[in-house]
């Protein structure tokens, strides 16, 4: 966790009201969703670039372990049933997570315990469908998109109905338990007024959800998007110097 009041207090001393202009509470709020996001989003880039260099012995200094230190706080893992399918035939709509970024699991019991579904294109789940040998089975489920918003997924086998009750769609969620990676809560330094001030309101305030070493960072990219909105580009182009100095560091 990253303390939001942290940030806000650094980010109003570099942009400095009297000499760089004043960025309300508001804006600082969206300002701090939009580079928080930026910073998670990144993670899985880094991910996919660092999986293709080879990684070294040390594990505090392993890019690839290091990357996936930060996002483990935000994976979900599903240890009871937590699924609910819109009908008999094994569709699921994804919507009901809200906090889903990323699915990274689905499990169905079929009566001997939970097994992992793969995940296929619908070309892979035709050709396999077409061959007796390759087809799904309930020791080797399956599931995949199927629509253009990415947000629903339908299973092969369908999960077995409970009791033989015919369209009991919140029961037979009983049998399915998906696992994803969740997205960080939306930051927000709360206050109160006071004497026509903003007074930080701690009982309110929703820290930074990303990993202590990502401070920095986001203090930078808010100032580099406070820059724009405000009118002020050498705000911008301190904040630019800023990260790239720290970049050059990380390097060496």
């Amino acid at each position: 966790m990253v303390s939001i009041d942290k940030v806000y207090q650094k980010v109003l001393a570099l942009a400095n009201k009297e000499q760089r202009g004043y960025i309300t509470p508001q804006e600082f709020n969206l300002f701090a969703d939009h580079a928080q996001m930026e910073i998670f989003e990144q993670y899985f880039y880094d991910k996919n670039q660092f999986g293709r260099v080879p990684g070294n012995n040390t594990v505090h200094s392993d890019p690839m372990d290091i990357i996936e230190d930060k996002i483990a706080a935000f994976e979900f893992w599903a240890v009871e049933a937590n699924t609910n399918l819109i009908n008999i035939y094994g569709d699921v709509n994804l919507a009901q997570f809200t906090d889903l970024y990323r699915l990274t699991e689905v499990r169905v019991n079929y009566g001997d315990g939970y097994v992992t579904c793969e995940e296929v294109t619908l070309k892979e789940f035709r050709k396999y469908d077409a061959s007796p040998l390759a087809q799904q089975s309930e020791k080797r489920p399956v599931f995949m998109h199927y629509n253009h918003q990415h947000d629903r997924i339908k299973i092969y086998p369908h999960p077995p109905e409970v009791n033989n009750v015919t369209n009991n769609y919140i029961t037979n969620g009983d049998q399915v338990r998906t696992s994803y990676i969740k997205k960080p809560a939306k930051p927000n330094w709360a206050y109160v007024v006071a004497n026509n001030k903003p007074l930080y309101n701690a009982t309110l305030a929703v820290d930074f959800e990303l990993h202590p070493s990502e401070e920095t960072e986001l203090v930078y990219r808010i100032l580099a998007l406070a820059g724009v909105a405000i009118e002020k580009p050498q705000l911008t182009q301190i904040a630019a110097g800023l990260q790239s100095a720290q970049i050059q560091q990380e390097k060496q």
